[in-house]
């Protein structure tokens, strides 16, 4: 039972004391031990396992349980100790508990103390400080009385003074007197419930009706609607009068300079008048010199007169800019068909000096439809539409600045006073388009006949291909008609000018440069194979001449030129044009158009080279390869095709050296077309015996040699061909010697053959297959049989039994052959 009882105690405790694994790794760290027994996870049977290992260690095992009891009591002792050494901490902490409350209870009781204190204090201050603030009220109360008073009076004298200076028109005191009236008038808007204050604010606004009637009256006498001036010139009473004019009602100001700049433009309305013959376009400069000489003349007379604010020299200029406008457009309505484009332009021309005057002379802070042109920042180019277009204005400001970095340059300063004037011309600037279309056909006729005359132009090799002098001509007057027209307006005449310059690019396109393409002649005059043996250096193999091919180059490089520029004239017609028309200019159609010109060209230049590499190629399929007896050189058609392409391409890469793509067009698209057509003509060549085809493989890889050297053939200076050249390059001729290893390679037994050419050509046309079968010189009936093991063949991939087949093709068994692709492989590098 006892022991039943000490088991169930042990669970017990087992139970109380099972710790969290945080609790239990914080013990840990306070408390480290190595001692399994302090283990949370102790195992009794482990522990006792590694005691007594084995039976012979029972043997100690009074000793070991004497080691376990001695440790017990031990730690019973330290239990006992600790829970003495706990017995009085309760009552501690009871009592310093009850001392903390205690003193908490005092500390109360002096915050308390402090308290009442306090509010003691605040009452004493109150008592103490109650009279001072009746006196502070009184004393605020009985100042602003008197500033009050002293401002009823200032007013009462003020507004007496000021009824006596008005009569008197002494306009140089009512001008300080009324602003400080007005100024003293401000503080009593609180008191206008008080009659007498409400009479004497009654008084100031009829004093100022009085000032503003007498004023108008004074200039009115001054300055008459109907008459002259007064010769006397303005007086010190009119100049105090526009001082007082400022403090008025601002209607009173806009009558004053309404009424005089009237008069003082009336005698321009009578000199002017639409049936004067000053008043016709080709007499603009008497307009403008009028107002000039009256601009002079009030600064003489009137410039101290009116108030600086007042603008009054500008305002008269602006006016005369208004009306000029107005009557300009009235009198060109009527006498419309008088209007020639000379003189159109010499009035636009004077109209926009005079508007650049007004703009070095005045802000145009009066204008109120005034608007601003931003500033162009063209990129650099060569063209003539990205030259400086205001370069010494620009090189100061770049001196000024001191800057390196060269600084963005606008089309033109800032003019506020841009198209005021000018505005009225637009209607008729159809005109202006007329002569340029006209002068435009003028200007193409003449280029045609010049070339014509001139013949093509003779390019220099150390230059490249010269572009045609006209094309230049024709984009500078398009660049000088296209900022004349932007002066002119921004609005639809430049959109007329655009459809303009793109009815002439496609002239020029088609009547200059595509309509100066040498034509190809329809016969070919091939070439026997016994004249082509003949053949020697500067035969007249090539279609084209020296100077054909030139021209051809140069018309390539003429429009070239044309498409980047004119994708520059486009860019900057949307920056001269409004924004509204932006989406309006396109010349994508000329751009396609002059591409178009460049293709044919190159075109051109493709089939002239493959012409004449036609015959050579022709000869190679006329000739009896299965006679071959022996392999030797190269093939005289070899030598035929690499001395057309010698003497062809050095030609055309000196003349398109600065297009150096179009040279890399041109090569690939002769390697396209020569590739295929040498394997067309390989195809002819049947039968061939296994000699024959030696020799062709051996021709095929010379020809293979020079085609990756084409890019730079008869240069001094060697470039390494375009990755993209010499891919296609690679493909097509590595084909053509598949072709002739298929055809050497033995037909027995048939279905190594078969693999063997599906592995090589990787080419499951039956057609191709057949066009080989007839180079190997095969029968019908054995070409049937190995059709159709040909067309059993394709769907099995070349894998497994076959593959292994296949590849024991690479190494030829029949000793005959082996000797002679051994042969054939150092006459190769005997080449090379």
């Amino acid at each position: 039972m006892m022991e039943e009882e000490e088991l169930e105690f042990v669970e017990e405790l087992e139970a109380v004391l099972q710790l969290t694994p945080d609790v239990q790794l914080a013990i840990e760290q306070v408390f480290p031990s190595q001692d399994p027994l302090d283990r949370a996870d102790f195992n009794a049977v482990e522990y006792i396992n590694t005691l007594f290992p084995t039976e012979q260690s029972l043997a100690n095992i009074d000793e070991v349980v004497n080691k376990i009891r001695l440790k017990i009591r031990r730690l019973d002792d330290n239990i006992r100790t600790v829970v003495r050494g706990q017995t009085n901490v309760g009552q501690d902490g009871r009592q310093a508990l009850e001392e903390a409350q205690k003193a908490i209870q005092q500390l109360f009781g002096k915050i308390k103390d402090i308290k009442d204190k306090a509010e003691k204090s605040e009452q004493m201050v109150k008592e103490i400080t109650r009279d001072i603030k009746q006196l502070d009220h009184a004393k605020r109360h009985l100042t602003t009385s008197i500033t009050t008073l002293n401002h009823l009076h200032m007013l009462a004298g003020g507004v007496d003074s000021l009824e006596a200076m008005t009569r008197r028109r002494q306009y140089g005191e009512v001008a300080n007197l009324l602003q400080g009236v007005m100024n003293v008038l401000e503080h009593f808007h609180r008191y206008m419930g008080i009659p007498q204050i409400r009479q004497l604010s009654e008084r100031v606004k009829a004093a100022q009706t009085e000032l503003g009637q007498q004023i108008l009256a004074d200039f009115e006498e001054a300055f008459p609607s109907q008459g002259t001036k007064r010769p006397g010139g303005p007086s010190n009473v009119l100049r105090d009068a526009c001082l007082i004019a400022n403090i008025l009602d601002p209607r009173i100001k806009q009558e004053i300079i309404k009424k005089f700049i009237k008069q003082h433009l009336s005698e321009y309305l009578v000199l002017f008048q639409e049936n004067q013959d000053v008043a016709w376009l080709d007499k603009i400069d008497r307009r403008y010199a009028w107002i000039k000489r009256q601009l002079v003349d009030y600064e003489e007379k009137y410039g101290r007169m009116f108030p600086r604010e007042w603008y009054m020299a500008e305002r008269i200029a602006v006016e005369f800019c208004h009306i000029t406008r107005t009557e300009l457009a009235k009198i060109m309505r009527t006498r419309a068909k008088e209007i020639e484009v000379k003189l159109l332009l010499f009035a636009i021309q004077r109209t926009t000096n005079f508007e650049g005057f007004l703009a070095k002379r005045f802000s145009g802070c009066t204008l109120t439809d005034g608007t601003l042109k931003k500033p162009e920042s063209p990129p650099a180019s060569t063209n003539p539409f990205l030259e400086d277009e205001a370069a010494p204005e620009m090189e100061e400001l770049a001196m000024e600045k001191g800057d390196s970095e060269q600084p963005k340059k606008p089309k033109a300063p800032d003019n506020p006073f841009h198209g005021i004037v000018s505005k009225c011309f637009e209607p008729h600037l159809y005109v202006y388009i007329e002569s340029q279309d006209k002068n435009l056909g003028e200007l193409i006729d003449r280029f045609v006949a010049d070339f014509k005359a001139q013949g093509p132009p003779k390019p220099s090799m150390d230059e490249g291909g010269a572009v045609l002098p006209s094309c230049a001509d024709l984009f500078v007057y398009y660049k000088k008609c296209m900022v004349q027209c932007s002066q002119l307006s921004t609005g639809e005449p430049m959109i007329a000018l655009t459809t303009i310059f793109q009815k002439y690019l496609q002239e020029y396109a088609w009547k200059i440069l595509s309509g100066n393409l040498p034509k190809t002649t329809s016969s070919s005059g091939g070439l026997t194979i016994s004249s082509l043996l003949k053949e020697k250096e500067g035969s007249e193999v090539a279609k084209f001449t020296l100077e054909e091919l030139c021209l051809i180059c140069s018309i390539l490089s003429t429009a070239e030129y044309c498409l980047a520029t004119t994708q520059q004239l486009e860019e900057k017609l949307k920056e001269k044009v409004d924004v509204s028309l932006i989406e309006r200019i396109n010349l994508s159609g000329e751009m396609d158009t002059f591409s178009t010109v460049i293709s044919s060209s190159i075109q051109l230049l493709v089939q002239d080279l493959d012409a004449a590499c036609d015959p050579a190629l022709t000869a190679m399929s006329k000739m009896q390869w299965q006679n071959v007896e022996h392999v030797g050189d190269q093939s005289p058609y070899v030598t035929s095709v690499i001395l057309h392409i010698k003497q062809n391409v050095p030609i055309i890469r000196d003349n398109l050296a600065s297009t150096r793509k179009y040279f890399t067009q041109f090569c690939i698209k002769f390697a396209n077309s020569f590739i295929p057509k040498f394997i067309t003509h390989l195809f002819k060549c049947k039968p061939i015996s296994m000699v024959g085809a030696e020799q062709l493989l051996l021709d095929t890889h010379s020809l293979k040699m020079v085609l990756l050297d084409l890019p730079s053939i008869g240069s001094q200076v060697v470039r390494k061909a375009p990755a993209s050249y010499t891919k296609i390059v690679v493909k097509g001729m590595t084909r053509a010697e598949m072709i002739l290893k298929v055809v050497m390679a033995p037909h027995e037994p048939l279905v190594v053959f078969v693999d063997n050419y599906i592995k090589l050509l990787t080419d499951c046309n039956t057609e191709t297959f057949q066009k080989i079968l007839d180079m190997k010189g095969l029968k019908r009936s054995e070409q049937s049989s190995t059709l159709e093991l040909f067309r059993q063949r394709l769907p099995t991939p070349p894998s497994g039994p076959e593959g292994s087949s296949s590849l024991s093709l690479l190494a030829p068994t029949p000793e005959q052959e082996s000797s002679r692709i051994r042969k054939l492989e150092k006459l190769i590098k005997k080449r090379l």
